[in-house]
């Protein structure tokens, strides 16, 4: 039992390191990349400088919440929404292009590409939303900071409207309906019970369905801050937590200690770096995976049902007597601090 342990430990480490840095690599591309305006078809086009008294294409001011329908990847029926309510987008700031100190908003404009649209949102939007959130902001969460531009029908009649915000998109990169503004939301990124993740090579994670190559499923969503909510836990204390509660979940998921006795299977967890902590997010899963070789081995159907490892089933463990002490269970060993 004991090498097995330390054998995990040290798989523990090297993957919590990766699966880290290739979350803080992500987020900022996907930043960059993927939050262009759900709005925006660019074409050329010639228009006449637009007039003062063009009309908006949407009255949404700061702290308006707006929403949409996509069909088919149509996007139709832009409106105002109540925040408690669904919706896509948290205005955090408005924005005239007519008033930007050049020239290529005018007469002669055309709709800005995407590559400009990324420049803008850093330009125009990354502070204003700053400020709004009043820097609670996690760049590895959920949410991101994103513009949206008129509709092009709207662009041509002169309305240089931008709005800035707050969305959340799924792996996909399309925008998401949340409730709640995002200052009173969890901003941590989690799947839900039941989620099968797969590790490409550069170690991201994507949603599959279970029967497919996975390297963990999901067992239960934690929320650290009503166990920790006078401070920033420490690695430690987090791991403390976590390795009895990820245990106990992933009893409560196959149904007993025998059930994951026999799966070969080990819980496993992440923690929350204190940048996380502060900006908003709480929030962890936890999760089945079998380490091998410093690495996570490819499952195949879920831990409740079928499922091989690395292409052959569960080995078969021996009979044991029953446990006494439920806590004595052995885990995969907690990370080491960030």
């Amino acid at each position: 039992m004991e090498i097995e342990f330390r054998s995990a430990t040290a798989t523990r480490i090297i993957l919590v390191a990766a699966l880290s840095a290739s979350c803080a690599m992500g987020a900022y591309q996907y930043q960059r990349a993927q939050l262009s305006s759900p709005l925006v078809t660019p074409v050329d086009m010639t228009t006449k400088v637009p007039a003062a008294s063009t009309a908006s294409f949407t009255t949404a001011d700061v702290g308006s919440c707006v929403t949409w329908t996509v069909i088919d990847g149509t996007v139709s029926n832009f409106e105002q929404a109540d925040c408690a309510s669904l919706h896509r987008f948290e205005v955090s700031s408005r924005e005239d292009l007519g008033t930007y100190p050049s020239s290529e908003f005018g007469p002669s404009a055309a709709m800005p590409n995407q590559t400009r649209q990324a420049q803008l949102r850093e330009e125009l939007c990354l502070a204003p939303t700053m400020r709004y959130l009043d820097a609670k902001f996690d760049p590895l969460g959920k949410y991101s900071i994103a513009s949206i531009l008129p509709p092009q029908e709207s662009w041509d009649l002169g309305d240089r409207t931008l709005l800035c915000g707050i969305q959340a998109t799924n792996e996909l990169g399309e925008v998401i309906e949340t409730k709640g503004r995002v200052q009173d939301q969890d901003q941590a990124r989690i799947s839900p019970v039941g989620t099968c993740l797969a590790l490409d090579a550069s170690n991201s994670t994507k949603q599959v369905a279970c029967g497919k190559p996975h390297q963990m499923e999901i067992t239960a969503v934690i929320d650290l801050l009503p166990v920790f909510p006078q401070s920033i836990p420490s690695t430690e204390e987090q791991d403390n937590h976590l390795s009895r509660v990820c245990t106990q979940a992933a009893r409560d998921y196959l149904g007993g200690d025998d059930p994951l006795y026999f799966s070969t299977l080990k819980p496993f967890w992440t923690t929350i770096a204190p940048s996380s902590w502060d900006t908003g997010s709480h929030s962890v899963n936890c999760s089945l995976v079998f380490p091998v070789d410093n690495r996570f081995a490819v499952l195949e159907g879920s831990a409740k049902g079928n499922f091989t490892i690395n292409g052959t089933p569960p080995e078969q463990r021996p009979e044991r007597a029953p446990i006494i002490n439920p806590e004595a269970l052995d885990g995969v060993a907690p990370p080491p601090p960030r």
